[in-house]
C-alpha cells in the first residue's frame, strides 16, 4: 500500500529537535505549540507553513481541539512532547487525573482525553522515573492509563543513536487500548556507529557563542584535553573551586575539558556555569552556538532565533533530532502495521 504522512501534534515543542526527528521519519506536524516567543520564533523561521502556536498550552487544552487542529476525535495519529516535571500533590487516593491539576502535565493529559489519538511520545529527564522516590512517574503512568493507553517505557541514551552526546532521557510510548491488537511498537535498537566530537565539530561554521572570564582561561589553559580540575595544580585548580572544592562527590563536571575523541557530555542551557564546564578540545573557550547545535544533531541549516543567550537555551533544553528520528521510525512503523492489518481486513485477507 502507498505510505502516507502520519500526523502530530507537539505539545512543549521548544527549538524543534523532536518535531525536527519526527518529521524526518515521516511525521507531519498538523500542530505545535509553546509558550516561548523566541523558541517559536524559531519554528516559524524555519518552517513557515508549520502550524505553531505560541501561548500557555493551559490556553490551547481549554479549547475544542478537533476544531481547532481540524481534525475528528480518535483520528491523530500521533501526540508528542515533554512536559515540565512538576512536584504533584498526593491528597487524592486514586493518584490519578484529579490529583495533577494546576502542573503542566495536566494539559498533555487533556489533550489525550480530548483527541484520543492513536498513540503518544512522551519525553523527559532520566531522573523523572524516581522524582519524589518514583511517585511522579507513578501517577503519570496511572493517568495515561486512565485516559485509555497502554503504556511502555525505557531510557534511551542518544549517544547509541548517532548523537555525538551521552544524553539519557525517559521516553514514553502509549498506544490507545483499542488498537493494541493492531498496533506493536519496539524501542529502537542501538546503532552500530557511535560518533564522537571529531567526526562532527571540526568542519562546524562560524557562529556567535560566549567566553570566558580572563582568570577562567588562563585556568582552563591548564587542563589537557579530556581533563578535569584534577589534572592540574591542586593549588590552582583549589583557587578557582574555592566553596566547590570541599563539596562531596568527583565533581568531575568542574573545569571539564572535552576531548575530540569523546562524545560530549549532556548539552546545557548555558555554557559557563562552573559547576558544569565544558571547555573546547583545543581552543580555551566554551563551544559556540552552532557546535552545540551540531552536537545536539540540528542540521547547520536550522536557524535560531533572539540573543546568543537565548539561542544556547533553546539548544540545551531539546531532544537530539537524530534521538527523536530514530524513536520516530518505530513510531512509524507501529502506525504502518496497523495500516496493513486495516488494509488485509477490508480485503479480506
Amino acid at each position: 500500500m502507498t505510505k502516507r504522512g502520519y500526523t502530530s501534534i507537539e505539545l512543549f515543542a521548544g527549538a524543534g529537535g523532536l518535531a525536527r526527528g519526527l518529521e524526518e521519519a515521516g511525521f507531519d506536524h498538523i500542530g505545535l505549540v509553546d509558550f516561548d516567543k523566541f523558541s517559536c520564533d524559531t519554528l516559524k523561521k524555519n518552517r513557515p507553513k508549520w502550524n505553531v502556536l505560541c501561548e500557555d498550552v493551559a490556553e490551547t487544552a481549554s479549547r475544542d481541539l478537533c476544531k481547532e487542529f481540524n481534525i475528528k476525535e480518535d483520528e491523530l495519529d500521533l501526540l508528542s512532547g515533554g512536559a515540565p516535571c512538576q512536584s504533584f500533590s498526593y491528597a487524592g487516593k486514586r493518584l490519578g487525573f484529579g490529583d495533577i491539576r494546576g502542573t503542566m502535565f495536566y494539559h498533555y493529559a487533556t489533550f489525550l482525553k480530548k483527541l484520543k489519538p492513536k498513540m503518544f511520545l512522551f519525553e523527559n529527564v532520566r531522573g523523572l522515573g524516581s522524582h519524589d522516590n518514583g511517585k511522579t512517574y507513578e501517577t503519570m503512568l496511572n493517568v495515561f492509563n486512565e485516559c485509555g493507553y497502554t503504556v511502555q517505557h525505557e531510557i534511551l541514551n542518544a549517544w547509541d543513536y548517532g548523537v555525538a552526546q551521552k544524553r539519557e532521557r525517559l521516553i514514553t510510548v502509549g498506544i490507545r487500548n483499542d488498537l493494541t491488537d493492531k498496533i506493536k511498537f519496539e524501542f529502537p535498537k542501538k546503532h552500530d556507529y557511535k560518533p564522537v566530537l571529531g567526526d562532527i565539530l571540526k568542519d562546524a561554521p562560524k557562529s556567535d557563542g560566549s567566553d570566558y572570564s580572563e582568570n577562567k582561561r588562563a585556568v582552563f589553559a591548564l587542563v589537557p584535553a579530556g581533563g578535569y580540575w584534577r589534572d592540574i595544580d591542586p593549588d590552582v585548580a583549589k583557587g578557582y573551586m574555592k566553596t566547590c572544592w570541599y563539596m562531596g562527590g568527583g565533581r568531575t563536571g568542574i573545569l571539564r575539558r572535552l576531548s575530540f575523541d569523546e562524545p560530549s557530555l549532556t548539552v546545557l542551557t548555558t555554557p559557563q556555569m562552573k559547576q558544569t564546564d565544558r571547555c573546547h578540545p583545543t581552543e580555551v573557550r566554551p563551544f559556540t552556538t552552532r557546535e552545540n547545535a551540531r552536537i545536539q544533531s540540528f542540521p547547520d541549516e536550522w536557524e535560531f532565533m533572539g540573543s546568543t543567550a537565548q539561542k544556547y537555551k533553546q539548544i540545551g533544553n531539546a531532544v537530539p533530532c537524530k534521538l527523536a528520528e530514530a524513536v520516530g521510525i518505530e513510531l512509524r512503523k507501529a502506525l504502518e502495521r496497523q495500516d496493513n492489518v486495516f488494509s488485509s481486513k477490508k480485503k479480506g485477507k
